[in-house]
């Protein structure tokens, strides 16, 4: 039997959207303490919702499944990690960074291969 903790939404994009849109969000320290750094506001990863598309899953996450997500904000993309609470109908943002052209194509969406 599934644990609540991994619970899985039938369709996760949606689930992460109607839980922004609903403002059921917890920013972790983690993302608080990069994003300024980074140069990417909160507002912008509100206002880009619609432009959201999961680009990598990870059902088995440590504490929550969670979802690497591409966004794009006035033409300029980034990356959200979302952790996933379906029980809890919330979500947290682990992350948020610009993709490298290291390891991403010009796409964002694929990574490179080393």
């Amino acid at each position: 039997m599934e644990s609540p903790q991994r619970k899985l939404s039938d369709d996760p994009l949606a689930f992460i959207q109607t839980c922004v849109r609903q403002q059921s969000i917890f920013w972790t320290y983690h993302v608080n303490m990069r994003l300024q750094r980074r140069s990417i506001a909160r507002q912008a990863i509100l206002e880009a919702i619609d432009t959201y598309e999961i680009t990598e899953a990870y059902p088995e996450d440590k504490h929550f499944p969670s979802y690497l997500v591409l966004a794009t904000h006035y033409e300029e993309g980034f990356h959200i990690l979302f952790a996933t609470d379906v029980e809890g109908t919330n979500v947290r943002i682990v992350i948020a960074y610009r993709p490298s052209p290291d390891e991403w194509e010009s796409d964002g969406k694929t990574r490179r291969t080393p």
